[in-house]
């Protein structure tokens, strides 16, 4: 039980960054928040534990994600999505609003606040 909420916070946890909320069953423009949230699974790893970094996987998963939410509406809805799933606790925003800088990655949107 604990193994898959640290699982289900990590993978909100990093979504965390970057985009927005659709519902898990609901589809725009082909991305869905649990697609979004599997995705971003590489990045779990940093955003609930000890590592200094994220990884190359996580860095290409938050490239992937930010690239298919291509429009203020999916990005909208994968942001509440991820605010949801980190509001289920255990994940450090702290950690996780670093990872589009630690990646390189421009987001046009900030999910998680300053």
């Amino acid at each position: 039980m604990a193994s898959n909420k640290v699982i289900t916070v990590g993978l909100c946890a990093i979504g965390w960054v970057l985009l927005v909320v659709i519902g898990s069953g609901n589809t725009v423009q082909g991305i869905t928040c649990s697609r979004a949230l599997r995705e971003l699974k590489p990045c779990t790893a940093f955003v609930l534990g000890p590592a200094p970094l994220p990884s190359a996987s996580c860095c290409t998963a938050v490239q992937t994600v930010n690239k298919e939410a291509n429009n203020p509406g999916i990005r909208q809805q994968i942001c509440e999505c991820i605010r949801e799933a980190a509001a289920a606790g255990g994940i450090s925003l702290t950690k996780a609003r670093k990872i589009p800088s630690l990646c390189h990655v421009q987001l046009p949107f900030n999910c998680l606040g300053p």
